[in-house]
């Protein structure tokens, strides 16, 4: 059909956070706030899988334990109060890289102004998929340059058997605080959300993820992708964009030779095409790259319009010479 020619006009810049985005990690603030030692809780959390072993759990999601060790401390009151909306707060401490959040906007624009590229639409969406806490993401000052978080959620309401019939009583003078887990994304998990966006799962609410969709109506199409991260955990993101056509890059900070050496071993091992500092100032050998890739993928799709165009439509309609 002639509306396929006009399909896939979207570019998706896809963020990993903790050290892709920000120097260290998101729940500093959080620690900080609460007077409690950042290394010992991230101690403490590598530790659980063995301490649970002990008790019969012989499979436990060790990206996302973390989740459970904040309710912990929750009910142990050294997070008195903590809530979504708090997490919010402490997100708006979080420091980025140099270039961010002003890099974002930056993108968009440039593929904007080009006038090869506005002929066809093309625009360019950028998204956050991360194993940390989304509330926090969404408090951050990137949060606005962004078409799409995902990330772990808490839930503040717990609700009883029976609560259809019931109904939900509130209780305003009640400290409001997370009790539970909503949502989890994990190393391996992170790659439903790139179908998600593949699929276009968060802008169309008829498409489900598993819902069936040809590779040639899905929004946005692997090879239109770019997967920005900073080591080991993100390879079946890596691998699962890079194997269906799209660009992978590793950031490092620094003066960091270990984050170094793990970008450098990823793109020996194939799973990234190249790597940089995490510095998305103008100039920058990271901020050339995604700018290069950017300008590839819209070049690439111009091409592909122009050559439908031609073969698909034809020529127009000429009088016969007599």
């Amino acid at each position: 059909m002639v509306s396929d020619i006009f399909l896939q006009t979207n570019i998706a810049v896809i963020w990993d956070f903790d050290k892709t985005l920000i120097p260290g990690y998101m729940q500093d603030p959080l620690f900080k706030y609460y007077k409690i030692d950042g290394s010992t809780f991230w101690r403490e959390v590598k530790a659980l899988p063995k301490y649970l072993r002990r008790e019969g759990n012989e499979f436990v999601a060790r990206d996302s334990i973390y989740l459970n060790h904040i309710l912990s401390y929750v009910r142990a009151g050294k997070f008195k109060g903590l809530n979504n909306k708090l997490l919010r707060r402490l997100g708006s401490e979080l420091e980025f890289y140099p270039g961010l959040p002003d890099f974002f906007p930056m993108v968009k624009d440039y593929v904007a102004r080009n006038p090869r590229f506005n002929k066809y639409d093309i625009k360019v969406e950028h998204y956050i998929v991360s194993t940390g806490l989304r509330q926090m993401v969404l408090g951050s000052k990137i949060a606005n340059h962004t078409d799409g978080i995902w990330g772990c959620e808490f839930m503040e309401l717990l609700l009883e058997p029976g609560y259809l019939e019931q109904g939900i009583t509130s209780t305003p003078d009640k400290e409001v605080t997370i009790k539970d887990i909503g949502y989890v994304i994990d190393n391996t998990t992170k790659t439903k959300a790139i179908f998600e966006i593949n699929k276009g799962v968060n802008k169309l609410d008829t498409i489900d993820v598993n819902t069936y969709v040809p590779k040639e109506d899905r929004r946005i199409p692997f090879q239109n992708m770019i997967y920005i991260a900073d080591g080991p955990s993100d390879v079946p993101v890596f691998s699962l964009i890079k194997q269906n056509g799209g660009r992978t890059f590793g950031v490092y900070s620094k003066g960091k030779s270990s984050e170094f050496a793990q970008v450098n071993d990823l793109q020996k091992q194939g799973r990234i095409d190249s790597f940089g500092e995490a510095n998305y100032e103008s100039g920058t050998q990271t901020y050339m790259w995604i700018m290069n890739a950017v300008d590839e993928i819209g070049n690439a799709i111009v091409r592909n319009k122009e050559f439908v165009l031609k073969n698909r439509l034809g020529d127009s309609p000429k009088h016969l010479d007599e």
